[in-house]
This record gives C-alpha cells, sequence and structure tokens, in this order.
C-alpha cells in the first residue's frame, strides 16, 4: 500500500510526557507548553488526565490547566478519563475528547486493575455513554498491543478482541499502543492489518515508544498498513509507570522530519517544536531524547 499524502499527529507530551515526571511541573508551565503546541498547529492535543491524585499525582491540576490554555480553534483537546467521576470533572473542565483506556494483555490487566480484560473494557459502559450523551468524542487507547511486561508478545486476536470491544461502545478512535515499546515492524503491520480488518483505518492511530529505538521503522510498516493517526510527544518525554525500563514515546521531532523527508503533510510547524522540545526538557531537567530536535537546535544555534 502506498504511503498516505497526511498524517495526524496527536501530540502527548502534556499528558502522556509529563505524567511521570517525579517533580511537580508547575501548572502554569503546563499551560504554556500546550498552548506553544496549539500556535504550532497540531490538530489534537492530549492535555489532562483526570485520574484520581492518589495514583498520578502530577496530573491533579487538570481542571485548573483547561480553564487556563488558549484553544486554538480546530484543536481537540483530549483528557484521559478512567471512569465516570473522572469524566464528569472533564466535561466540567470543557475537554472536547475522552480518552478510555484498556490492555490487550490479560496478565497486564490482572497485575494492575485486578480484572479481566473484558471486566476492564465493561467498566467504560457509563463513560462512554455519558461522552456520547453530551456529543463529545471518545478515543479508546489498547494498552501493550505488541508486547506486555508480565506476558510477552500480546496475541494479534487479543488486540482486536479489545478493538471489537471499544468499537462496541462506540468510540470514534481507536489506538494501537504499543506501551513499552517492543513492537516491531513486521509484527506492526501484522498488528494493524488484523485491525482494521473490523475498524476503519481512518480511525486507528499508532502509539508507540521507543525503547528498543523502533518507533521510525514501526510508524513506517504502519503507514504501510493504512495508518494515518500517530502519537507523538515533544523532546521524546514521557514513558510508561507500569512497565519497568519502559522509555518515552517517539519523539515529535523525530517523526516530523521524517514526515517531512516523506513528504506528507502533518500541518504542524517543526521549526516551532523543535524550540518547544529545547524549551520543555531545560524546564523539566531533562536533556531532550529527539535526535532531529537537538541536531536542528544545534544548527540553528551554530
Amino acid at each position: 500500500m502506498s504511503l498516505p499524502d497526511k498524517v495526524k499527529i496527536v501530540e502527548v507530551s502534556p499528558r502522556d510526557g509529563l505524567q511521570n515526571e517525579k517533580e511537580f511541573v508547575a501548572t502554569t508551565g503546563k499551560i504554556q507548553l500546550i498552548d506553544r503546541l496549539s500556535e504550532a498547529g497540531f490538530q489534537n492535543i492530549e492535555a489532562a488526565s483526570f485520574v484520581s491524585p492518589k495514583w498520578v499525582p502530577q496530573m491533579a491540576d487538570g481542571a485548573e490547566v483547561m480553564a487556563g490554555i488558549r484553544r486554538r480553534p480546530g484543536t481537540i483537546y483530549s483528557a484521559l478519563t478512567p471512569n465516570l467521576r473522572g469524566f464528569e470533572a472533564a466535561l466540567a473542565a470543557g475537554v472536547d475528547e475522552a480518552v478510555i483506556f484498556g490492555a490487550a494483555s490479560e496478565a497486564f490487566s490482572q497485575r494492575n486493575i485486578n480484572c479481566s480484560i473484558a471486566e476492564s473494557i465493561a467498566r467504560f459502559e457509563p463513560v462512554a455513554e455519558a461522552a456520547k450523551a453530551a456529543g463529545l468524542r471518545l478515543r479508546g487507547s489498547i494498552s501493550c498491543a505488541l508486547g506486555c511486561p508480565y506476558q510477552g508478545e500480546t496475541p494479534i486476536e487479543s488486540v482486536v478482541d479489545v478493538a471489537r470491544r471499544m468499537l462496541a461502545l462506540g468510540c470514534d478512535e481507536i489506538d494501537v499502543a504499543d506501551t513499552i515499546g517492543v513492537g516491531t515492524a513486521v509484527q506492526v503491520g501484522r498488528v494493524m492489518r488484523a485491525v482494521t480488518e473490523i475498524v476503519d483505518p481512518s480511525r486507528v492511530s499508532g502509539h508507540f515508544h521507543d525503547t528498543y529505538g523502533q518507533s521510525l521503522a514501526n510508524i513506517m510498516a504502519a503507514m504501510e498498513a493504512g495508518i494515518s493517526i500517530f502519537h507523538t510527544s515533544v523532546a521524546g518525554i514521557g514513558g510508561c509507570p507500569y512497565a519497568k525500563g519502559a522509555t518515552g514515546n517517539v519523539a515529535t521531532e523525530d517523526v516530523l522530519y521524517m514526515m517531512r523527508g516523506l513528504g506528507i503533510e502533518t500541518g504542524v510547524d517543526l521549526d516551532a517544536v523543535v524550540d518547544i522540545g529545547q524549551w520543555i526538557s531545560h524546564h523539566i531537567g531533562h536533556k531532550s531524547s529527539s535526535r532531529a530536535g537537538n541536531a536542528l537546535a544545534a544548527r540553528k544555534a551554530a
């Protein structure tokens, strides 16, 4: 299959990127990050998470963040909503899209939320119904879709089963997420082709972590399988709190640089994103893990 003419980049750094930071990132810093990302042209920004602050203290200020951002017309601002209480808080905060999530690995589901995959998805029924009643977009994220820290490779039929359940809940978009970054290109192609047999490819996205340096290859494989939506995190910040050694999401700058080289339109300003990546890395005290971002920043500074 030929590559797409354009792709949608879902920027996840304000939520998936920052959630694992041990030092609390000031609300003003989160707002500034989202505003700068909006100005750079992203169509979809994962802005907050309405989970219990006991579990994810970094995300405790979701309502304040949503109240403080400057909304760019046409940009979807998403939030993670693990239960009805979280959804109601997200709705009150004015999010455009609710995000629910479930693992494709039975072992991961049992170890982390003490229930089966089927039970975990069933818990989202009231959230899905409330989202639809409120006219909000609903996105479902399938974690551990390519591998699990407890059971190894995830069976493709498990991923397809979760996708089918999320489709039945009314999800507008379904993420196939390599939470611990173990997937390889051939595996990604197989999984994406299996999922797109039951879900329209235009509604499927790829969410890749770069633990083994395979993210860009995996994105190419996903595009060849008909996928044109990808999740990225500026400067490659983030990880998975439940997967030991799992590094950050694929860096937005690296993906944008690759897309530019392929002649694929993203609508996002790469130069602006390079600046954002350097700024947020300095702000949270880490070096950016984006190779393209660091190289372009060095060239700019020369």
